[in-house]
């Protein structure tokens, strides 16, 4: 859905948006389980920029509701996730704060994004804020054992057969001073 500059200046316009899975790319380790439901509302803000130039930017507040499959940081097995954001969001047309001498950028400002030409797609801004949400790392549960680094077997469902790590005779002074520590 197109969000156009055109239309925000005649009126607000009121979204109810269901999305299918495939049809916004999230990158290979996210899959969209079910339908992206989103609604709200996006309208146009006047904002003055200099003393006698007006931009037009775009505020979007709305809210969505997606299943995602994340793979495990850990043994990589596929973990379903339910996220549901709302979400307050500023656009202003791409350029319109250049040209102008270096600042240091307020906590507000750093919220800002930007768009380009007549508009703004409601994908890409759903594909933007589905992302923010999710962890970087998604474990499948907190006593993860993860896989194998010798054999690569997942060792929450099986023991492997690989023999204990050799140690490195270099470390034995420091393991020597963590055994005094302990006892």
């Amino acid at each position: 859905m197109l969000i156009e500059i055109r239309e925000l200046e005649a009126h607000p316009i009121e979204f109810r948006e269901e999305i299918p899975p495939g049809a916004i790319e999230f990158g290979p380790e996210i899959r969209q389980k079910g339908k992206l439901e989103s609604s709200g509302r996006a309208q146009l803000v006047q904002e003055h920029h200099g003393k006698h130039e007006l931009i037009n930017d775009i505020r979007i507040r709305g809210e969505f509701s997606i299943t995602v499959e994340l793979s495990c940081a850990r043994c990589l097995e596929a973990i379903g996730r339910e996220v549901t954001k709302k979400f307050d969001l500023l656009y202003r047309p791409q350029g319109a704060d250049g040209g102008r001498e270096e600042l240091s950028v307020t906590a507000a400002e750093a919220e800002v994004g930007y768009y380009q030409g007549g508009g703004l797609l409601l994908e890409d801004v759903l594909r933007e804020q589905i992302l923010l949400a999710l962890p970087l790392k998604a474990i499948c549960r907190e006593d993860c054992r993860g896989l194998c680094v010798h054999c690569g077997r997942n060792l929450n469902l099986e023991q492997c057969g690989c023999a204990e790590p050799f140690e490195d005779p270099r470390w034995s002074a420091l393991k020597d001073i963590r055994e005094k520590f302990e006892h």
